[in-house]
């Protein structure tokens, strides 16, 4: 018997999607994806999950919870609040080893993996206007770092530790949502704004839209110094408006995370479901057309759902 758990279920923040599969006595599930600010990527791609899972799988009711996304996420996970999360894999890997400067209680030890997803690309964008060109004219200058702990934080945190730089070399640090980060700059109350997402995420090309940007690189030295997860990667030029160039920057994996306590079939369903509606996906946001099942077991940090694990072995993509 399902449980619905109204504690967690924040006002305007949700979308709810009711399975449209038939219901039988006894066989109800609850599914609630954990995802991000309602501007980024987890949001639409869990919307779309979503709906997938509620037609998918048989007696599922589905809800979308939008949240601080992968730190806050891991943490409900842990807490038994949700039953799939989008993270960024350092922050994963974080979880699992308790990492508490990085907003970890202790060693997060029911995260279990689904899948790698697409990567985020670590995005630093400021007003022309500033004249913010480079990492190091960030000095002195007001700099929003996403919501505090949040695993595009912990992404400024190590980028800014491997180009010698620290928070206290900003004049002003804001610990922001990426669309109040964007609202700030349009109204020249912020100068750049750092944002760990999908290509093309909705914030930044409304900024882009609305200001003259540019976009800041984080060189490939530097992306070397902090080693994996993190890959050295471009920002394709044109991906905003007037992005006369390409830029490079750092990427670092998404993942799909479950806990240990979700059903085997469950678990098996969900991963499944991914792969068999990979254009519905990336019609929900373009970044999801980056999801290959062939690269799904890369660099997982936690050990793999036995439901997700069958799915694999299916597939002859795990022996």
């Amino acid at each position: 018997m399902f449980h619905f758990r109204t504690k967690f279920v924040a006002a305007g923040a949700v979308a709810l999607s009711l399975g449209l599969g038939v219901v039988s006595a006894g066989a109800q599930e609850f599914i609630n994806v954990l995802t991000g600010g309602t501007s980024g990527v987890y949001y639409p791609l869990g919307v779309a999950l979503s709906e997938i899972y509620g037609k998918g799988i048989e007696g599922a009711r589905t809800q979308v919870q939008a949240t601080k996304a992968s730190v806050e996420n891991l943490n409900l996970l842990q807490q038994g609040k949700g039953e799939i999360a989008f993270a960024l894999g350092d922050s994963v890997k974080m979880a699992a080893e308790g990492n508490t400067e990085a907003g970890f209680p202790g060693k997060l030890d029911k995260l279990r993996g689904i899948a790698a997803i697409y990567p985020n690309y670590i995005q630093i964008v400021a007003s022309q206007e500033s004249g913010i060109k480079t990492l190091a004219d960030l000095k002195g200058k007001s700099l929003s770092v996403g919501a505090p702990a949040s695993g595009t934080e912990l992404n400024a945190r190590a980028i800014f530790a491997a180009a010698g730089l620290k928070y206290e070399d900003l004049g002003r640090v804001e610990y922001l949502p990426f669309a109040e980060s964007v609202e700030l700059i349009k109204n020249r109350q912020l100068d750049a704004t750092l944002q760990s997402a999908g290509l093309g995420v909705a914030s930044i090309r409304d900024l882009a839209t609305s200001v003259p940007i540019n976009v800041v690189a984080v060189p490939a030295e530097d992306v070397a110094k902090i080693g994996a997860p993190y890959l050295s990667v471009i920002i394709p030029k044109g991906t905003y408006e007037g992005q006369g160039e390409d830029v490079a920057t750092a990427a670092v994996g998404n993942f799909l995370i479950t806990r240990a306590d979700v059903s085997d079939e469950t678990a098996y369903q969900m991963t499944k479901l991914i792969f068999d509606h990979l254009d519905q996906l990336a019609a929900a946001h373009a970044a999801a057309k980056a999801i290959d099942p062939t690269k799904a077991l890369d660099g997982m940090p936690v050990p793999l759902h036995p439901g997700a694990e069958r799915y694999y072995k299916e597939k002859g993509l795990l022996k």
